[in-house]
């Protein structure tokens, strides 16, 4: 029956049936930058493609429905055997599908793969984050499988394939595959060298048996795993598959599933080894500089991650504020609300911009744009990573109560944005790499500061914020108790740098007269109000 007390009015249309990517000026001239002309037709063919597919209303619900119906772990089939899988919602395999059929584990075959890839990260997380970490991971365990051309030669096709094949069978029978990785255990967390799980060597040359836990295993239903554990040389890294060549399964023993606080689709487990069968990649002793290239694309994906969870916060805000009417106006219309709005617009801009110049880099990869990625990606996966979690706090309070339920989608988002900050190495793990890359490899100081540099001359303020970095950079003096503080403005300089060059005006003013000028406060809404904010609402706007 229909109530006849009231009439349904003044409610927002759901964000839905518009393209993702065409709808974000920030992303669309960040690819337009980054891409050689003569592929630039077909990748925004193939982003709007993904834009669309992502803002329809039937992979928007997809996303919330793998949300809504986490996996579960079955250790035991019914008969008392053992068989250690997790079962997943249709939705999460058919987004899964979806990503990797997208491209989002091919870029490193493709001309201008990271940049394309980047954009596309950026658009699917916005559907649903959860499924973004094994294509992460997969992504990033192809640099590591170079290392040995035999371990390539017999994973990468299937790595870098756009068929997501979900079936437990060897590798070598699959027409795709994914990775996920093990590093952390109970008793050392970020501090990978107090790792114990030992790996004794079999007969075989390259052959382990590996006896130990992971603590944290994402995805444990992947056909490969890359983990560190003790060699008779020292820390190691170590291949491990799911499924053995004959068929059998490995020794793989998936004790629980963790209960987190977001990234609810995704399966984070806790793993034992028991007599698991492994092949050694890179030399024994050199477990952590094998790895690292994995971990430099996953804190890359962390910072993409988290600016499209920004994107998505800031949309439907702005889509929100742009329908909803009060105290005789449009929300949009009105001074607070724009400043808010603007603010946190800018906030999205520069993350947007940041993840995909790095992007830019790897495609590159000459020496100057190696040495930049090397300080810039743990400073950018610090400072991105941290502002997240307020963008989508201060998103869902433009819904006002309707941004505190979940049919709105914010609260997903909230409870997603703190992830990023905290996979691949916590805040303080990157300030110090930081650091450590700063006081290793005299190189990247001089990368950086080309890059910033470029921008000199064009804002007093960005002119400003730079002279006073030299200055925090000349005096290294008890650092690490200010490395948060230096990584912070390291960050800002470098983004305001780009949004000086790359910008529209007013968006490059009102960045740098709140975050480099002093212009600002702590929380969002307190630009200065002679800047043209109505026009950087307007270019956040999710109208495609």
């Amino acid at each position: 029956m229909t109530g006849s007390t009231h009439t349904v009015s003044n409610q927002v249309p759901p964000l839905v049936g518009y393209d993702v990517f065409a709808a974000d000026r920030a992303l669309t001239a960040a690819v337009e930058r980054h891409l050689d002309p003569d592929l630039l037709d077909e990748a925004l063919s193939e982003l709007s493609g993904l834009g669309r597919t992502s803002g329809s209303a039937q992979v928007q619900e997809w996303g919330a429905q793998a949300n809504e119906n986490p996996p579960r772990l079955r250790t035991h089939d019914r008969y008392g055997n053992r068989i250690d899988e997790v079962e997943f919602h249709p939705s999460w395999h058919r987004l899964l599908g979806k990503g990797v059929s997208a491209g989002l584990t091919a870029a490193w075959t493709r001309p201008g793969g990271h940049v394309r890839r980047a954009a596309a990260f950026l658009v699917w997380t916005q559907v649903e984050a959860g499924n973004g970490c094994p294509l992460s991971m997969t992504h990033a365990a192809v640099p590591v499988l170079r290392t040995d051309p035999e371990l390539a030669a017999e994973w990468e096709p299937q790595l870098t394939s756009q068929v997501y094949d979900r079936d437990l069978r060897p590798a070598h029978l699959k027409a795709g595959a994914l990775f996920g990785m093990g590093m952390t255990e109970k008793q050392g967390g970020s501090d990978v060298r107090a790792n114990t799980t030992s790996a004794r060597p079999l007969a075989e040359d390259g052959t382990y048996e590996l006896t130990g836990h992971k603590w944290f295993c994402s995805a444990p239903m992947s056909d490969g795993f890359l983990v560190l554990a003790q060699a008779p040389g020292g820390l190691t890294c170590f291949l491990v598959p799911r499924v053995l060549e004959d068929g059998t399964r490995n020794v793989f023993l998936v004790q629980r599933l963790k209960d987190k606080l977001g990234n609810r689709s995704n399966a984070s487990a806790e793993v034992e080894f028991d007599g698991t069968w492994a092949r050694r990649v890179g030399e024994e002793g050199r477990g952590v500089p094998t790895i690292i290239e994995m971990v430099a694309a996953t804190r890359l994906d962390c910072v993409l991650g988290s600016a499209g969870l920004m994107r998505q916060a800031v949309a439907q805000a702005v889509h929100h504020c742009a329908h909803r009417a009060a105290f005789g106006g449009k929300l949009v219309d009105k001074p607070l609300m724009r400043n808010v709005l603007a603010d946190l617009a800018i906030e999205s801009e520069a993350a947007t911009t940041l993840a995909l110049r790095l992007a830019a880099a790897y495609d590159d990869g000459g020496e100057q744009e190696r040495a930049l990625l090397r300080i810039a990606v743990p400073t950018a996966k610090y400072w991105v990573t941290k502002r997240c979690p307020a963008v989508a706090v201060e998103a869902a309070e433009c819904l006002g109560g309707n941004g505190y339920v979940e049919e709105s989608g914010l609260p997903r988002l909230v409870r997603e944005s703190p992830l990023n900050s905290i996979w691949e190495g916590a805040g303080n793990v990157q300030a110090l790499d930081m650091l450590r890359a700063l006081r290793r490899e005299p190189g990247v100081l001089d990368a950086y500061l080309r890059e910033v540099g470029q921008a000199r001359g064009a804002d007093h303020r960005l002119d400003g914020a730079i002279k006073n970095l030299l200055t925090e950079l000349a005096d290294l003096e008890g650092v690490e108790g200010r490395a948060r503080r230096l990584a912070e403005r390291l960050a800002l300089v470098l983004q305001g740098s780009l949004l000086v060059r790359f910008a529209p005006p007013e968006v490059a003013d009102a960045f740098c007269a709140a975050r480099l000028g002093g212009d600002g406060g702590a929380v969002f809404g307190t630009l200065p109000h002679t800047l043209d904010l109505a026009s950087v609402v307007e270019r956040a706007r999710p109208v495609s």
